[in-house]
């Protein structure tokens, strides 16, 4: 081989690197001279500084979230998993895995921007690694549950009076109940005081070091849940003790909701859960209506109606044949659209009422999304695009209460 064939060989080796703007000034001027005269290497230059302009294009590269979730299944259609996670565990195992996507491209720039967590109290504002610190402080709840170490320093330890209140559970549970301590205050002091608490012990790491450390933490919980696949492990949150099937869903709820919250604060698309677990988070929403709808009672004046029921005395109903003169509560029915499309009976006054039966006294319609972001407290229930049939206040009474699900 010659001198110049050598010196050929040694500049067409520089043009990838010359491609990607990566060859210093000097040789790159020697280059770009050779390619004048080389058609060979002028051709191959071309071509890869057309594929070098792809990996730097302004639009979103990202694939379609429903693509992680086709390729997993066809992955575990030709070899099962070891421990499968269960169906009611893969709303919190999507979702926190987009969560994590998103906060892997953000900038340190983007770190420090601000995000908006409305609830019916209020709106929280913190910056994405607080926002994580808040995630994983209210997760530690379940880790509790798991026998897992908690996340928060000096968190929730056994021994503690029962909670007040029960979110309908799916089936019996019988495990103990890890205790979290008894609260004083708002029913989510407990929450804001840990999230404190958490924040103030990782202030001043990095923000992907404090990413790792949660995405490290929800790892655990999954294959600590796969282990547990009945989901009957009761979950003691301070104000309210609801089975671990339960609690990951209201979780993955938290991360989508909150995911979406830092999206929009760095200006990044952000997709909607899948419409399977998208129609878990409703379920689990739907069940614990009931318990709003009392709270929000509770609160009303008595001249108002009170905890008694409706001030036109329309809570109650007769009921026919052997139990006339029975007692029967209202129920409303709910007709979710899209994606996750169903259909739930909302009961709408409480046991004092009796057992709720005979037929709706109305019926709304919400789009899945809607009804999510409303009961998050991201929708005004007075302006939120609802579908009405027949009693009005009592769709009213529905999309009021429907905020209260939310919390801090």
């Amino acid at each position: 081989m010659t001198t110049t064939d050598e010196r050929h060989e040694a500049l067409r080796s520089l043009l990838g690197a010359w491609a990607l703007g990566a060859v210093p000034s000097a040789e790159a001027a020697e280059l770009e001279l050779h390619l004048a005269g080389c058609p060979q290497c002028a051709e191959e230059a071309g071509r890869l500084r057309e594929a070098a302009g792809w990996l730097s294009v302004e639009e979103p590269l990202d694939q379609p979230g429903a693509l992680r979730q086709q390729v997993l299944d066809w992955c575990l259609a030709r070899r099962p998993a070891d421990l499968p996670v269960p169906a009611w565990g893969m709303p919190y195992t999507a979702e926190t895995a987009k969560l994590d996507a998103l906060l892997r491209d953000l900038g340190p720039e983007e770190w420090q921007e601000v995000a908006e967590l409305p609830w019916h109290g209020g709106t929280e504002y913190l910056r994405p690694a607080e926002v994580l610190c808040h995630l994983a402080a209210v997760d530690g709840y379940l880790a509790v549950a798991l026998g897992l170490p908690d996340p928060v320093p000096g968190g929730p330890v056994p021994g503690g009076p029962t909670a007040p209140r029960r979110v309908p559970p799916q089936e019996a549970a019988t495990a103990a109940v890890p205790r979290v301590p008894p609260q004083s205050g708002p029913p989510w002091a407990r929450i804001a005081e840990r999230t404190a608490r958490l924040t103030a012990e990782q202030a001043g790491q990095p923000p992907q070091r404090i990413r790792a450390r949660w995405r490290r933490h929800c790892h655990e919980l999954v294959r600590s849940a796969a282990l547990a696949p009945q989901g009957n492990t009761p979950v003691d949150f301070g104000f309210a003790t609801v089975p671990l099937r339960d609690a990951f869903v209201d979780r993955a709820f938290e991360c989508y909701v909150h995911g979406e919250d830092i999206a929009r604060a760095v200006a990044y698309p952000y997709d909607p859960p899948a419409p399977q677990h998208l129609r878990q988070m409703i379920d689990l929403a739907v069940r614990m209506l009931p318990l709003a709808l009392a709270g929000q009672r509770a609160a009303r004046p008595a001249a108002l109606g009170g905890a008694d029921g409706p001030p036109d005395g329309s809570g109650t109903g007769t009921g026919t044949g052997s139990g006339a003169g029975r007692r029967t509560g209202r129920r409303i029915r709910l007709v979710i659209d899209g994606p996750a499309a169903g259909e739930w009976l909302i009961p709408l006054d409480g046991p004092d009422a009796g057992p709720p039966g005979g037929e709706p006294v109305a019926a709304m319609v919400l789009d899945g999304l809607e009804f999510c972001q409303l009961a998050a407290a991201h929708r005004d229930p007075e302006r939120v695009p609802v579908g009405e049939h027949g009693d009005r206040a009592a769709i009213r009474e529905v999309l009021r209460a429907t905020p209260l699900l939310s919390r801090p």
